[in-house]
């Protein structure tokens, strides 16, 4: 369990950028900050390398992988296949609770673009593509899905604090609720595509 604690908390805080790309992850350091063993954080550290998160370098130790764009909009483009399969299948899939959940996260995304919290903003959005992965049932898609999704650090908080973009993102996620709340998952499905192609046109944009 210890191992497990090891590699959730670096997962997220690789995912939540407390651990930047190319950062060198120290043994022990990381043995200090979760009171783990050299053994536990080995293993976690193999594991996060496994995942595409960590790489090791020879001599140096691991550090956090840097992912290029070109890379970047690779990973998306798989990532739109897979998560539009999983919107088809929570809309086909998803109860009255499963609604009042997507409504509720909805509404706390259009309150932090009004507030102007960009990485509010971005943490809702990640907890709400979460959901829908979670409600579609598609347990092979998602773990692939969620490995992807660790590797775009970098690229997420970069798109979050863009002046224009939780505006539009705010109401490419309107589409994707309103389809599984209608229970249609053709639409569904269109729409997180939609998506997840204005995402991968954001990413190639800023690399210009």
């Amino acid at each position: 369990m210890a191992e497990v604690a090891v590699l959730d908390g670096i997962r997220e805080g690789i995912r939540r950028g407390e651990f930047v790309p190319g950062q060198r992850l120290v043994e022990a350091d990381l043995m200090e900050r979760f009171a783990a063993g050299r053994a536990g954080v080995r293993q976690a550290l193999a594991d996060l390398a496994a995942e595409g998160l960590v790489e090791r370098v020879p001599n140096k130790g691991a550090r956090v992988r840097v992912v290029e764009v070109a890379e970047a909009v690779e990973i998306t483009e798989c990532r739109m296949a897979l998560e539009g399969l999983c919107a088809a299948k929570a809309a086909a899939r998803a109860t009255a609770a499963d609604r009042d959940d997507l409504t509720g996260l909805l509404s706390r995304m259009r309150a932090a673009v009004e507030a102007g919290d960009p990485l509010g903003y971005s943490d809702l959005n990640h907890l709400l593509h979460g959901r829908i992965l979670e409600i579609s049932g598609q347990r092979t898609a998602v773990a692939t899905i969620e490995r992807l999704r660790g590797q775009l650090v970098r690229h997420q908080f970069r798109l979050a604090l863009r002046p224009d973009r939780p505006q539009r993102s705010l109401a490419e996620h309107e589409r994707v609720v309103a389809a599984v709340l209608a229970g249609d998952p053709e639409a569904a499905e269109a729409a997180m595509r939609d998506h997840l192609r204005h995402v991968i046109e954001a990413l190639a944009a800023g690399d210009r």
